[in-house]
């Protein structure tokens, strides 16, 4: 005879039916939302298998729905910088649907991309989430015309599509409209490459909220972009910023140590806020950096629960959703409420 070790038993639907007093159709029907029964029968069939730790299996669903209750998140960012967060609301958003989630990364190659839909395909995956590392950027393989819905998060949508995006024109304008309250009233604005989509949003929202003549200096993501556009800064005649809006965290940590490096205290001679909310980067800047964060996680969220949506067969309206960001702030521009 086989020695189970004590192995804990799996509860089945048989046990939920006897526990709650109703035949296997009843609870099948009852966990389903399937069938005809009263609410007071459905719910007690539910709060059994809660109470006894009945967790249904996940091929038996799928063949009852049609279901594989699995979606497929597609990206172009194999760094993680913007996926990891992206793919954390989207598990999050699904794990209480019995939904899992799996990640395939393309690079920036249409044949591994293919390759990869073609197996999600092969998955039979109720959905697919495309996100990436731009957002005005597609991914290097067409989603058009699949048999599956598909959502995109942080990256360009096809026409007619459903995709989310983080408000970069409402994030740069909370960042200097912070700054302005804050008492400051020579902003500067360094920022990454002009083609960029995002970079060309934020700095309009800059100029517009600041209402400054400054130029906007655009270069590279990059630390040391951010040391070179404060010595070019330092070198013109005149008054000098006494607050800093970057593009993105790396430029801005560059900045504070190109300030530091002229003996310019930060946040007391000049504020600095950066923009995306890396944390690897903006809580290691001395001081701790303030940062605009583009909620990614929420983003994914959001884009988990809608494609969930579509699979169901629920009705959902194409276009583009735009998400607020939200200021963290450090010590970076004071780290306190500024005075109205």
């Amino acid at each position: 005879m086989l020695d189970t070790g004590g192995a804990k038993k799996r509860i089945t639907i048989h046990d939920v039916a006897a526990a709650a007093g109703v035949s296997i159709s009843t609870a099948s029907k009852a966990l389903n939302n399937t069938g005809r029964m009263g609410d007071e029968t459905r719910e007690r069939v539910k709060r059994v298998a809660s109470d006894i730790g009945f967790r249904p299996n996940a091929l038996a669903r799928g063949l009852l729905s049609k279901r594989s209750f699995t979606i497929g998140l597609l990206t172009n960012d194999t760094y993680g910088r913007f996926t990891l967060p992206v793919m954390a609301g989207v598990s999050e958003a699904l794990v209480d649907h019995g939904v899992s989630v799996f990640l395939c990364a393309i690079e920036d190659d249409p044949a591994l991309g293919q390759i990869h839909v073609e197996a999600m395909l092969d998955k039979q995956v109720d959905g697919i989430i495309a996100t990436g590392k731009r957002l005005d950027r597609r991914l290097p393989v067409d989603l058009s015309n699949l048999p599956v819905p598909v959502v995109y998060a942080f990256t360009e949508g096809t026409p007619n599509s459903v995709t989310f995006r983080s408000d970069d024109a409402q994030g740069a304008t909370l960042a200097v409209e912070w700054l302005l309250r804050s008492g400051r009233q020579r902003i500067a604005h360094i920022t990454g490459p002009k083609e960029f989509f995002s970079v060309r949003e934020r700095a309009d929202a800059y100029s517009a909220a600041a209402g400054s003549a400054e130029p906007v200096l655009y270069g590279l993501w990059s630390e040391s972009w951010g040391h070179d556009a404060i010595a070019e800064i330092w070198r013109r005649p005149g008054e000098k910023p006494d607050a800093l809006f970057c593009g993105n965290d790396q430029i801005a940590r560059g900045a504070v140590d190109a300030l530091r490096e002229r003996g310019i205290k930060v946040p007391e001679d000049v504020s600095v806020i950066g923009f995306d909310n890396w944390e690897i980067v903006a809580a290691q800047t001395r001081p701790p950096l303030t940062t605009v964060d583009m909620e990614l996680k929420e983003l994914g969220r959001q884009a988990g629960l809608t494609v969930l949506a579509l699979a169901e067969g629920r009705p959902v309206e194409p276009g583009v959703r735009k998400l607020p960001c939200r200021l963290v702030v450090r010590q970076s521009c004071g780290g306190s409420t500024p005075r109205e």
